[in-house]
């Protein structure tokens, strides 16, 4: 009888009615599991069931190692199941797969990966947020629809439907500057097709992933973004490591 498959990693991940990975949060650790080929398995956890269920994990919030401040529960979180560790945000948790599994290595951070992250979420994130964000509804079952409008509702003091009524103006506002990120993405095109040239970084992850979750929440919104030099080519050049969407 063969032994029972045992995964290294349990990655809680944020469901939709798709059954697919489409948060870019967890996108850039499922794409550095699936580089790096460490065995995993995932839990998928609606809106609502997120705060509980990590709660009765025992985690709790506060400054994560990275040093970032959560004051909400959030995934992607994972176990390790050797040690039975749990660890929350990505930025830690994309530190630990590092120093546990080193190899093949992934460069977490550069000056080119920070500049190119921080202007990305500036001016795509802008972008991203007014076109998805209403129709991230369309994905979602109806309890996690209710909580996400609610809570979005409420940030953003207006219907989540109103924001199509900005959506190609915040595009328009956004266009050159996401053209010079994606410049600034294509730097070392001449070593390879990743921002820092042959190997997969970190920042590599991070664009990716943000592709794929928009193409999972609405074609047409990858579609316009891949338009622009740079992304297209990231996007393409780590296509094999987001075979394992589930």
């Amino acid at each position: 009888m063969a032994a029972q498959y045992e995964p290294e990693i349990v990655l809680y991940d944020l469901a939709c009615t798709k059954n697919v990975c489409f948060s870019p949060a967890v996108w850039r650790i499922r794409l550095m599991l699936n580089y790096k080929h460490i065995p995993y398995r995932t839990i998928f956890l609606e809106f609502p069931d997120i705060e509980p269920t990590l709660k009765g994990l025992g985690l709790v919030l506060g400054e994560s190692p990275s040093g970032n401040i959560y004051n909400k529960y959030t995934v992607p979180v994972i176990q390790h199941v050797p040690t039975n560790t749990y660890i929350m945000d990505s930025v830690t948790i994309a530190q630990f797969l590092e120093s546990t599994y080193p190899d093949p290595p992934v460069p977490l951070t550069s000056e080119l990966g920070l500049e190119i992250g921080a202007k990305a979420r500036a001016v795509v994130g802008r972008a991203f947020s007014t076109s998805l964000m209403p129709r991230e509804l369309g994905i979602l079952s109806p309890r996690a629809q209710e909580y996400f409008r609610r809570t979005r509702e409420e940030s953003l003091g207006h219907r989540l439907e109103d924001l199509f009524d900005k959506e190609e103006e915040a595009w328009s506002a956004v266009g050159e500057d996401i053209r010079a990120v994606g410049e600034l993405i294509q730097t070392h095109k001449a070593d390879g097709p990743f921002v820092l040239g042959a190997r997969p970084s970190y920042t590599d992850f991070f664009i990716a992933g943000s592709l794929q979750s928009a193409r999972m929440v609405d074609e047409r919104v990858f579609q316009r973004t891949i338009k622009y030099p740079g992304y297209g080519e990231v996007y393409e050049a780590c296509l094999p490591y987001m075979e394992k969407k589930d």
